[in-house]
């Protein structure tokens, strides 16, 4: 497909991700108009919308947009238009991490800092164990993570199975992917910072690695270093979402494809759209996970699976029909 015009793209995206924000701000149990909290900033439900609400929409939009630009490197890097963040493993080693805290009575803070840590330390583990003596390629990366978050997921299931049930609802929620507990997402905002600039920077070597390692090397690519590069930043992005909404699916696997299917294929439009679109998604999802069943709130990850399953399928059985056609 032809790619589309940046400014066509970006306007479009602005204004979705401005849509759903306005959305999300004013979904919920207790009907709140922003217009009206505007006009009574000292009311309750101004509190409500400003403390508990813009919070929440924040932390969604940061995460969202961590989840597409890692989707985005994981793609790159195992050259497979199906791989997503949590491939190789990264979520498990965050999810054992943050059961640990929450069977230790921690609090949110605590709880986001030892899935960080937990994430970090699986990327670490993985990254050492493909790494061998040097002969580090794709195939024995994508096999040592799907040995490890098999790992990591029977260590789940056993602390689930000794869990208390006083605390085991909340712990599946968080394992489900939940923003309830959400505060200002500086930390993630601060990666996102980080990590979106220097994703730029490697975005023409990204382009010619996407078409094949031969040929990316033939011109002049530093694959090895540029494949590290990749993965520690993936992984950087992955743990940061993982922290601050526990596992969530299918934004870093839906965004991506989206925007390539519509054309965007330099990534040096790709990442910053993929911000964007990764952003709108998720907070679409948490609106959703807020109004459907309202007062009841669903795991935001259980409301992203629900929907990106079928819209997955159909933007597979849509590609195929355009590459027989």
């Amino acid at each position: 497909m032809r790619a589309p015009s940046p400014s066509i793209l970006f306007a479009t995206l602005f204004l979705a991700a401005l849509a759903s924000a306005w959305f999300s701000l004013e979904s919920g149990s207790a009907p709140i108009g922003l217009w009206t909290a505007l006009q009574a900033p000292d009311s309750t439900a101004a509190r409500i919308l400003w403390e508990l609400r813009l919070p929440r929409a924040a932390t969604a939009f940061v995460t969202g947009a961590l989840l597409g630009i890692a989707g985005t490197l994981m793609q790159v890097l195992l050259r497979n238009p199906l791989a997503d963040p949590y491939v190789l493993g990264i979520s498990g080693g965050a999810s054992v991490a943050a059961l640990l805290a929450l069977l230790a009575g921690a609090g949110s803070l605590l709880l986001q800092s030892s899935a960080f840590a937990g994430a970090l330390f699986s990327t670490l583990l993985v990254f050492s164990l493909a790494h061998g003596r040097g002969n580090w390629d794709t195939t024995r990366l994508l096999l040592t993570g799907v040995v490890l978050a098999a790992g990591w997921s029977a260590l789940i299931s056993l602390l689930l199975a000794l869990t208390p049930g006083a605390r085991l609802q909340g712990m599946l929620f968080w394992l489900m992917g939940d923003l309830g507990g959400a505060g200002a997402p500086l930390a993630g905002t601060l990666v996102l910072l980080l990590v979106l600039p220097l994703c730029l920077l490697l975005a023409p070597s990204l382009n010619l690695l996407a078409r094949g390692e031969l040929q990316a090397a033939a011109l002049g690519v530093a694959t090895r270093q540029v494949r590290i590069g990749i993965y520690l930043l993936a992984s950087l992005a992955t743990a940061m979402a993982v922290s601050q909404a526990g596992n969530i699916g299918f934004v870093g696997l839906i965004a991506p494809h989206m925007l390539r299917l519509a054309g965007a294929r330099d990534h040096r439009l790709l990442l910053p759209a993929v911000v964007l679109l990764g952003g709108t998604l998720l907070l679409l999802a948490d609106a959703l996970s807020r109004t459907l069943l309202a007062p009841r709130q669903l795991p935001v990850g259980v409301l992203t699976a629900l929907i990106g399953v079928p819209l997955f399928l159909y933007l597979l059985y849509r590609a195929h029909n355009r590459g027989n056609a």
